[in-house]
């Protein structure tokens, strides 16, 4: 299922898998004066090759490596014959088959390994330029792309919502403070967030600094439970009230 969406010159392109008639999790590509950022899942490619069909397209780029981002990859190539980028980190986990838990499987699917190009400092389009901007935490080889002079961010999954609801166990949440934290240091007169999860923030400023604030009180009661003696379990229990499974008729296992 896709649903599509314009905000200014860029066009958002919303994905998820359905299941007995319900969107599971949505997650988003945009388009922009030829430049496609991020494929969706395997799941919804066909549903996105079939979209882009007549429209122009010049680049992509995957903001990381993650299955939800790279799943019209094959596609694309086979079908439009342009060059898809990533960060060189990313390159060899997109050439290869992933590694998913059973949740990822069931929401998004293998994505089908795809080579990809090493990434440039910068993109220019038509009308735009985008920097590439390095931003680790949520995973290795993650990049967002900013347009200055017209404050656009794409943030990937660097930056989802100010509360985070989960992370993936590999996800390193200092990394993932400092990356929103340097997206802060741009010096532009606004900063929209365009982010995968669908959401399209314009005040960005506000939302990066709600989520840094929230990140790192958590780490501070982290802290002081564990100078208290607590266990691992006993602070997760106190915070979070406990480790939470996600929990759907339609799959299960954790993240």
């Amino acid at each position: 299922m896709i649903e599509i969406a314009q905000f200014e010159e860029v066009t958002q392109i919303r994905m998820s898998r359905v299941i007995d008639g319900v969107p599971i999790y949505w997650v988003s590509a945009y388009l922009v004066d030829g430049l496609l950022i991020d494929t969706g899942c395997d799941y919804t490619a066909k549903e996105l090759a079939s979209y882009l069909e007549g429209k122009r397209l010049d680049i992509v780029v995957n903001t990381h490596f993650h299955e939800d981002h790279i799943g019209c990859n094959y596609l694309i190539k086979d079908r439009f014959n342009v060059d898809i980028y990533a960060h060189s980190e990313s390159i060899p986990l997109i050439g290869k088959k992933a590694f998913l838990y059973p949740y990822q499987e069931t929401v998004w699917g293998y994505p089908v390994p795809t080579e990809v190009k090493p990434i440039p400092e910068l993109i220019r389009t038509e009308h735009f330029t985008f920097e590439v901007v390095e931003t680790p935490g949520h995973s290795v080889g993650h990049v967002a792309l900013l347009e200055r002079e017209k404050g656009w961010c794409f943030s990937g999954d660097i930056f989802s919502r100010e509360t985070l609801k989960f992370i993936r166990p590999e996800e390193d949440m200092d990394q993932t403070i400092q990356s929103m934290k340097r997206l802060l240091d741009f010096k532009t007169e606004r900063l929209v967030l365009f982010t995968s999860v669908g959401k399209i923030i314009e005040d960005g400023r506000a939302a990066l600094e709600g989520c840094i604030a929230y990140l790192e009180n958590l780490s501070m009661k982290a802290k002081h439970l564990k100078d208290r003696g607590y266990t691992v379990k006993e602070i997760i229990q106190d915070i979070f009230g406990g480790e939470q499974v996600i929990r759907s008729p339609f799959f299960e296992g954790k993240p």
